[in-house]
């Protein structure tokens, strides 16, 4: 039986330390470690599916938290269920001690404990998400109504920019000449005589 240890952050500016740090206290040896920073929409993650591969039945996979291990509730369920029952192996989760397959593996009672607690830690966890986006969305739609816009702002062309590229499209300066003009460089100047000629043929 070994012992390996899962952390995950999401970000590449986020730290695995506190994860990492977890597991040295455990006595987990560094090469069964297994660490990543990827999003935890899914399971397609290369540390991840490489940890899966080597697991093995009476194994324990330790994780910080249930969420370093997924981030969607159908998933977390599938994938905790093709663990502890398709290969045999028992997780341990060390923020949450009661999903511990290992001490509750051997009666029904403490199966349906570990498993029900599994099912409302991973509804809530993806109920909190979904309520995020729900606010993000709301606040987006709220500001919009107050005139505040997104995205990129618009290129607006001026006087002096038509001035130019006219010259320019009759001959009558050079690109150098424009650039110099308009301090623009070479790739700035070609989107905005892109936009200049496209306003010109919707005025036509």
């Amino acid at each position: 039986m070994k012992t390996y240890g899962y952390a995950r952050v999401s970000a590449k500016d986020q730290n695995l330390a506190r994860q990492l740090d977890s597991f040295k206290r455990l006595g987990i040896p560094r090469q069964n470690i297994y660490a990543e920073k990827s999003s935890g929409k899914d399971f397609c993650r290369t540390e991840y599916l490489k940890l899966r591969g080597v697991l093995q039945k009476d194994d324990l996979l330790v994780v910080q938290s249930l969420d370093r291990l997924g981030r969607n509730y159908d998933q977390i369920t599938e994938e905790w269920r093709k663990i502890t029952q398709s290969i045999g192996a028992n997780i341990l989760v060390l923020d949450m001690p009661l999903l511990d397959t290992r001490s509750r593996s051997d009666t029904l009672l403490g199966k349906f404990v570990s498993n029900l607690v599994l099912e409302v830690l991973s509804f809530v966890a993806e109920n909190e998400r979904s309520n995020i986006r729900a606010r993000q969305a709301e606040g987006i739609r709220l500001a919009k109504e107050r005139g505040v816009k997104f995205g990129r702002p618009k290129t607006s062309l001026s006087q002096n920019f038509t001035y130019v590229a006219q010259n320019y499209v009759q001959g009558k300066i050079s690109l150098r000449d424009s650039l110099t003009e308009l301090s623009l460089s070479r790739s700035a100047f070609y989107r905005r005589l892109a936009l200049w000629r496209h306003s010109k043929k919707k005025a036509n």
